[in-house]
């Protein structure tokens, strides 16, 4: 696996070996060792829930986050394309509002790291995206937040128009630093 650091502290892009021949491609999608190997490097070394969601083109989703239980995530995209985003959101922090993005692709097997204390959201560019994600906490309904994926200060050109959105997500604030809801940089 290589480890790429993006151009935002703390989010990696992850390439697992694949291996191709005329039938397809293999790749070992999880390996908790060489995770251990890389903690360092900011890799969790545990994982407490898998998550998989299944969206049609032009869905957006995001941009979310928990406060008290906060979740890293590990990203992939087993099918069709998405552009994934991840935003820090952290008061306090050098970063704050900064972003990155990728383009994950199921056919191009590649992981978006981002780490507890940050949003996260996608878009979907294919007919259909079915992406997974390990999460090192569980998911609480009651701490789900989220911070309104069109905000201007934040500035992500999503690749799409007339996104299809969730109530909720039409429903978040835009990301203030004088806000309640938002993690804080070093707690």
């Amino acid at each position: 696996m290589r480890i790429h650091r993006t151009d935002l502290p703390g989010v990696l892009l992850l390439e697992p070996r694949v291996f191709r021949d005329d039938r397809g491609f293999f790749y070992e999608a999880f390996n908790a060792e060489l995770f251990a190997r890389h903690a360092a490097d900011g890799l969790p070394t545990r994982f407490v829930q898998d998550n998989h969601s299944r969206s049609v083109e032009r869905v957006l989703r995001g941009l979310h986050y928990q406060l008290r239980q906060p979740q890293g995530k590990l990203v992939t995209c087993v099918r069709g394309t998405i552009f994934d985003v991840a935003v820090d959101i952290r008061v306090g922090s050098p970063d704050f509002g900064r972003w990155t993005a990728t383009t994950l692709d199921g056919d191009d097997p590649r992981y978006l790291w981002i780490p507890p204390g940050f949003a996260h959201g996608f878009c979907v560019l294919s007919p259909v995206a079915d992406v997974t994600y390990k999460c090192t906490a569980p998911y609480a309904a009651g701490d789900d937040r989220g911070v309104l994926w069109s905000d201007e200060r934040i500035g992500v050109p999503w690749p799409i128009r007339e996104p299809l959105l969730s109530p909720k997500d039409l429903q978040y604030e835009g990301l203030d630093p004088a806000r309640a809801d938002l993690p804080r940089y070093g707690e």
